[in-house]
């Protein structure tokens, strides 16, 4: 699948630059242009591997290239305002070569959480191609305004995509390690489960072919609309051949084997730790890619995984099919959970809006009530003298 990746504030670079370096070490060829925005200039020359020239600064008129500051209302405001300056960026992308666009940012801070929603509103409304975000939750412990613009994100920026795949920090942070090891680590981990959901289908002439291909319009279809999350689980194989496998008596494809352990690895990608935890009955539609050596991939292991999924979820929208990559000595599962709607993530986050607004109605109103008690003993004071 051909994207066209937009990264948008800190984190959402950030992820951009690390799927740059994932596509080429893979030979993936999902990426077909990436482009980095950021009301931060210091954020945008940290990048590594996004080109100088699609790096947009946005936001100079107010903040003068210092960011932000976690405010995402100001983040939508110098979006809106610099918008030509972005679409500058997105006209040098050959949009006939691309399957859809994907905005990534984090949905704690201020630029990305602010701004993604409104590039995919104005997306949107030029362009035919699909609207995908990937959005990356903060954890719980960053803090309460992080969590605030979170909540606020979230509910505008599902509402702008086409669909909204979602990364949990919370799920993935680890005791004891740093922040910024504790990054880096995430950051990996999601290019790899999403890039490898996106490669699938993009093959050179030299690559291998897949039995079942999962080309563009499978993973379109599946991100028809709302919110999705991804498993992922692995297990090593022997790819030595020869003598050992003589050794192991493994001269012969073993296809219960292998349709035994792609079973297996379903349902520990579904069932393991999701990138945004569901009940996975909640899910409405579904994908099941299976990588690895060709050699080690089979169409019945692909198909009963797919059925596992199919009973698991109700849902009847489960497709299937296999990512060939000659170069691992693993065999892989990546399944792919669309519209679920049982997350408890997102009900603590719609929590948190409600006590936000609630909270800040209160203030508002005692702030109004304080302020005309003191006017009125102003002018009680005023009679006096």
């Amino acid at each position: 699948m051909k994207l066209a990746l937009i990264g948008f504030g800190q984190a959402g670079g950030k992820v951009v630059d690390e799927f740059l370096a994932y596509d080429e070490a893979i030979g993936g060829g999902f990426i077909n242009s990436a482009i980095a925005v950021n009301s931060a200039t210091t954020d945008l020359k940290g990048l590594e591997n996004v080109p100088k020239e699609n790096r947009v600064l946005i936001g100079q008129a107010r903040v003068k290239g210092h960011g932000v500051g976690a405010d995402n209302e100001l983040g939508a405001t110098v979006t809106e305002e610099d918008i030509d300056e972005i679409q500058g960026a997105i006209d040098r992308i050959p949009v006939h070569e691309i399957d859809a666009f994907l905005i990534v940012a984090g949905m704690g801070g201020g630029t990305g959480s602010g701004g993604a929603p409104v590039l995919a509103k104005h997306l949107k409304r030029i362009y035919n191609e699909p609207v995908y975000g990937l959005g990356i939750l903060p954890a719980t412990d960053e803090g309460g305004i992080y969590t605030l613009n979170a909540a606020r994100s979230f509910q505008t920026f599902v509402r702008e995509v086409d669909n909204l795949l979602v990364f949990d920090n919370d799920v993935w942070r680890s005791a004891g390690e740093s922040v910024q090891d504790g990054y880096d680590r995430i950051n990996r981990e999601i290019v790899e489960r999403f890039g490898l959901l996106f490669a699938a289908g993009e093959v050179d002439d030299d690559d291998d072919v897949a039995e079942s291909v999962v080309d563009s319009s499978e993973i379109i279809n599946t991100l028809e609309e709302g919110v999705s999350t991804i498993g992922y689980a692995r297990e090593e194989v022997d790819t030595s051949g020869g003598l050992l496998s003589s050794f192991r008596g493994e001269e012969e494809f073993d296809e219960g084997q292998a349709t035994n352990r792609m079973t297996s690895l379903v349902r520990k990608a579904t069932l393991g730790r999701l990138t945004l935890p569901c009940d996975v009955s909640s899910a409405d539609r579904g994908l099941v890619v299976a990588t690895g050596p060709a050699e080690h991939l089979n169409r019945k292991g692909v198909e009963r995984g797919r059925q596992w999924l199919e009973d698991e979820t109700g849902s009847m929208e489960i497709r299937g099919g296999d990512y060939p990559l000659s170069d691992r000595d693993e065999v892989g599962a990546i399944v792919l959970l669309s519209g679920v709607t049982d997350v408890p993530r997102v009900d603590q986050l719609q929590e948190v809006a409600i006590e936000a607004q609630e909270t800040t109605e209160s203030v508002r109103a005692n702030a109004q009530d304080e302020f005309a008690s003191l006017m009125d003993t102003g002018g009680e004071l005023d009679a006096l003298f």
